[in-house]
């Protein structure tokens, strides 16, 4: 795995923000050996433009109250909330509308790419509760 530390810290608390707001295909995508400019990507998806406004609005809120706050040095694409590109540098994070998730399809474009793996910790804790 090729990911910082810090791009590590910050997927994995923007993947739980995104899921914590319904986002749907949460994935982390180990970009480092591919890419100069950032270790890793993640990409959410919903399905509609407030639900994506929504989920990027947690994930910046949740970023910005880790120990070691995070502000994204680029915002794209808020305007049409189809598809909302965060850059903090180390993550480039992408909340799509799921048209758009699945016309650009950045999943099969980095298919080569390793993951990173995230588990919803609602899922964990449903799954924890079930169990007793």
């Amino acid at each position: 795995m090729t990911v910082s530390d810090r791009a590590h810290e910050l997927a994995l608390a923007a993947a739980q923000a995104a899921a914590d707001k319904k986002a749907q295909d949460v994935v982390i995508i180990d970009v480092g050996d591919q890419l100069v400019i950032t270790d890793a990507f993640l990409l959410a998806s919903a399905p509609n433009e407030r639900q994506v406004i929504a989920i990027v609005d947690a994930i910046e809120e949740s970023l910005l109250n880790l120990p070691e706050k995070a502000k994204p040095v680029r915002r794209e694409g808020e305007r049409s909330g189809r598809w909302v590109l965060l850059d903090y540098i180390d993550v480039v994070i992408h909340v799509q509308h799921t048209e758009e998730r699945e016309f650009y399809a950045l999943d099969r474009l980095w298919k080569d790419c390793p993951t990173i793996p995230f588990v919803d910790r609602d899922l964990v804790d449903a799954e924890a509760g079930a169990g007793e």
